[in-house]
């Protein structure tokens, strides 16, 4: 049996809602110049995905600058434009996560600075704050989420077996908690997914809040300990 092909203009309104969140990203600096890419799923079997083209201005994404590809990465049809070379890395995400929907990738500030800063521990953890529970099914602020960090490379399919690695040794089987939402790349930014674009656009907001809470709260003095009487 053959699968048709899929083009852009079938998917109308998935691709209004990631060029809203192109415009919105781009304003609050989380995509600057050509920078993030941003996927949603169109087909779980056989995989296929609706993601931005490769360098566009994330702030005027225009209605043919996406590309269906399918679940190694290659444009679906060739009439196509060209997508980002990180497309296979939200194919890896779209097969590894249960029930994922949507991927987003920024690069943002925050998450340049503390993924370089926090690369030797393997992870950024985050405990504590009362925003973790903008995580899909965290339901307290006294918990923790540690976010992988990966050294960055220009070689995906050596990028993509790291990650995979990574993926298989956490516990997917919690159907109530992921063990984690998203993961950083060194120097470089942010991944994180959702059962839709909704769902993944809240998990952006979420972890960039905490990211810059973090950075700001390390480079405020120590206090000293409260004398003792």
């Amino acid at each position: 049996m053959t699968t048709p092909k899929q083009s852009p203009e079938l998917h109308a309104d998935l691709i209004e809602q990631l060029r809203a969140i192109g415009s919105e990203f781009h304003a609050r600096s989380w995509s600057l110049g050509t920078s993030s890419n941003y996927s949603a799923v169109i087909s779980q079997s056989p995989l296929q995905l609706l993601i931005t083209a490769s360098g566009k201005d994330k702030s005027a994404l225009g209605r043919n600058d996406f590309v269906c590809v399918n679940a190694t990465g290659n444009p679906i049809d060739s009439s196509q434009p060209r997508s980002s070379a990180e497309t296979l890395l939200h194919c890896l995400i779209a097969q590894l996560v249960p029930t994922v929907g949507a991927v987003l990738h920024t690069h943002s500030v925050w998450s340049t600075i503390l993924s370089d800063a926090d690369l030797p521990r393997g992870c950024l953890r985050i405990e504590g704050y009362e925003m973790l529970k903008g995580l899909e099914g965290i339901g307290t602020h006294d918990t923790f989420e540690e976010l992988p960090i990966f050294a960055n490379s220009q070689s995906m399919p050596e990028l993509a077996d790291r990650i995979r690695s990574r993926f298989a040794a956490a516990d997917w089987n919690n159907p109530a908690r992921q063990p984690f939402h998203g993961f950083l790349l060194a120097r470089h930014g942010l991944y994180t997914w959702g059962r839709d674009i909704t769902e993944a656009r809240r998990h952006i907001e979420i972890y960039e809040f905490l990211f810059e809470v973090i950075a700001r709260s390390r480079a405020l003095p120590q206090s000293p300990p409260p004398r003792q009487e």
